[in-house]
């Protein structure tokens, strides 16, 4: 009986210290993950205030809130009797194998560093890199997040947008929208460029300086093609690229301008 009564005295001495021990890690877990948020939130506000580029606001932050939770874990683990000075040793000694066994993460690491040094491209860019394209919403330690114009999220490694050619279309102020218009043989070369003309100045949008560019480039199987550039803001590209086509094609109608389709002409020849 008496021995009966030193196991459970023992359990309950056991489940005591455990007990304890799981409690004060579990609040410093609760207190570590807090202590980064409010970190976070202190160095974005400090960084804006500094008036920083977004793009390296949202990597530092990233950075600290990392940092943050990895010293909260190590303590932790202290709490439980690990000897923490061990494991950074094992993990130094060790350095080769992670190295190898996390390449594509520490790639992705030293790749996002890259992207803040060099700076191909910022928060709210349009940007093409190895066929992905989208608006760059956030940069983070190991992946670039981006959204399509259809609202799709896309998170793209950043080594793979480094290792890639990068297209910026929002780095640049001006942009030139490159149309083909099509119209018959025998419509009037001339009057279709007067159209063309009175259509770009008359929109506000389209740039005087470079001017635009009208030209008759090809001599197709079933049409004389022209070649409009006009040269715009960059945030104005698509809307003047849609209404131009729309007002060519109601222009062409009004002044009885033929935009022809491919065709064949065909002859017979009876024997």
């Amino acid at each position: 009986m008496d021995s009966y009564t030193g196991y459970i005295e023992k359990i309950g001495e056991i489940l005591t210290v455990w007990g304890i021990k799981v409690i004060a890690a579990i609040a410093i877990l609760v207190f570590g993950y807090l202590t980064a948020k409010v970190l976070k939130n202190i160095t974005r506000k400090s960084l804006n205030k500094a008036k920083i580029d977004p793009s390296i606001i949202s990597f530092v932050n990233h950075l600290v809130f990392t940092l943050v939770l990895v010293f909260t874990i190590l303590a932790v683990l202290s709490k439980f009797g690990i000897q923490t000075t061990s494991i950074i040793a094992v993990l130094g000694a060790g350095s080769l194998a992670i190295g190898l066994a996390l390449q594509g993460s520490l790639s992705d690491f030293a790749a996002g560093v890259m992207i803040l040094l060099f700076r191909p491209f910022r928060i709210g860019n349009y940007i093409d890199s190895g066929g992905t394209a989208g608006t760059v919403s956030d940069i983070q330690l190991f992946a670039t997040i981006l959204n399509t114009p259809d609202n799709i999220r896309i998170i793209v490694p950043n080594s793979k947008i480094m290792g890639s050619i990068i297209k910026n279309y929002s780095a640049e102020d001006t942009r030139r929208v490159d149309l083909v218009f099509g119209v018959g043989y025998s419509a009037s070369i001339a009057d279709t460029l007067a159209i063309i003309r009175n259509l770009l100045q008359q929109d506000a949008r389209v740039l005087s300086d470079p001017a635009p560019q009208i030209v008759v480039t090809d001599l197709a199987e079933s049409s004389v093609n022209i070649a409009v550039r006009p040269w715009v803001k960059s945030a104005d590209y698509w809307d003047v690229k849609f209404d131009l086509t729309r007002q060519f094609k109601e222009a062409c109608e009004a002044h009885g301008i033929e935009i022809p389709f491919p065709q064949r002409t065909i002859h017979m020849i009876s024997s």
